[in-house]
């Protein structure tokens, strides 16, 4: 493949390129994946107006994301086993996203840690938390992201247990992955990634493995990890990360208007209308459709994000129209990061920002903090 066009082609290149397990690990959602595909499919619908004989000189995409200047309302989700896409995935993605001026959102299960990532950027980034039971392992993490100056936290409010996904049980998807024969015959056939992993010693999971009385290792980890998703998690928890960290809060996984009001309450600086990528319950309605009610009912009063299914800046571009003032990308440069390593995932984040500039001049528009309703065709959204 000479030429990369879109998303799409990086996707199909990741393919080829990372080993199935992996792979099928981004390239999945829950049970019948009705959700995962929703929330992909769910922004074609929504159509746009085309403007016509309007200045589209002196056009800019830049805006804030809670108050953070940003080059596009666009930040990195925070995705587990980036590190496996490609070796030391993390740190190729968060200085990916420092050149070009988006956030990038470190998940606790990442393979590269904290402070390996603190240690190759030169700006702050935001870390993801779950809430697990070890309150001690966690009070000891919101420190770790303040001496790495994180400038943000996110907490991911929808894993308190986890969705079944098909594929990750057949590929023996694991902590450590079960090296199966056919598991072993696949990476075999990856000599591109397989060099990648044995020129770096960061395998595990990097947050955790060290920083745990009794997890150090791989296997330690998989047992200790089985235990710590806190299905007791409740707003309180959120009230006491607030407390304890001080700094920017950004709440996940708000999907009804009646949880958005909660996020609100707590006093989250932000929401993320998010359905975990499809990865939890599945036939729960796409992000962008709930999206619109949310930003209705608590718009005024906290910032409000979205994440799923984002593949266009065509589709940034629909989010931000019904409200979302960011919006958030995993698959997408997972799938650059899979397919071209670091490059990948400059080439994503062009893809999108050159789509998002475009359509918007089509629409008539030349500053996204301009854009509304108004650049969507009624009775489509």
């Amino acid at each position: 493949m000479t030429v990369i066009t879109n998303i799409e082609d990086l996707r199909r290149l990741a393919q080829k390129r990372v080993p199935r397990m992996f792979y099928d690990y981004v390239d999945s959602g829950s049970w019948t994946e009705s959700t995962y595909r929703a929330n992909e499919a769910d922004f074609q619908s929504i159509k746009l107006r085309q403007r016509v004989a309007v200045n589209m000189e002196n056009r800019s995409t830049a805006t804030q994301m809670i108050g953070q200047d940003v080059a596009m309302p666009v930040a990195m989700a925070p995705t587990g086993f980036c590190g496996m896409q490609s070796a030391d995935g993390e740190i190729k993605a968060a200085r990916a996203a420092e050149r070009f001026g988006v956030p990038f959102t470190l998940s606790t299960m990442s393979i590269c840690s904290i402070e390996d990532v603190a240690a190759a950027t030169t700006k702050p980034f935001w870390f993801q938390l779950y809430m697990m039971k070890d309150r001690a392992y966690i009070e000891r993490l919101i420190e770790r992201a303040r001496a790495a100056r994180c400038s943000a936290l996110v907490i991911t409010l929808d894993l308190q247990i986890l969705g079944q996904r098909h594929k990750d049980l057949k590929n023996g998807l694991s902590a450590p992955p079960k090296l199966t024969l056919p598991n072993i015959v696949n990476m075999m056939s990856k000599p591109r990634w397989g060099l990648g992993m044995l020129g770096t010693k960061r395998h595990g999971f990097g947050n955790i493995v060290g920083h745990v009385q009794g997890v150090d290792n791989m296997g330690s980890l998989s047992e200790w990890t089985a235990k710590q998703f806190d299905p007791a998690l409740n707003w309180g928890d959120v009230e006491w990360i607030k407390k304890r960290w001080g700094g920017k809060i950004i709440v996940k996984g708000i999907q009804e208007v009646v949880d958005a009001r909660l996020a609100v309450d707590s006093g989250a600086d932000a929401l993320i209308v998010s359905n975990h990528g499809g990865r939890q319950l599945d036939g729960a309605q796409s992000s962008i459709q709930a999206l619109g009610p949310i930003v209705d009912a608590v718009g005024s009063q906290i910032e409000v994000h979205m994440d799923g299914g984002i593949r266009s800046g065509q589709d940034v571009l629909k989010a931000v129209a019904l409200g979302a003032k960011g919006t958030y990308i995993g698959r997408a440069f997972l799938y650059g990061l899979g397919a071209m390593g670091e490059a990948g995932v400059d080439k994503v984040l062009q893809i999108i920002h050159k789509e998002l500039d475009l359509t918007m001049a089509f629409c008539g528009h030349t500053q996204i903090r301009n854009v509304d309703k108004s650049i969507l065709l009624p009775g489509t959204f």
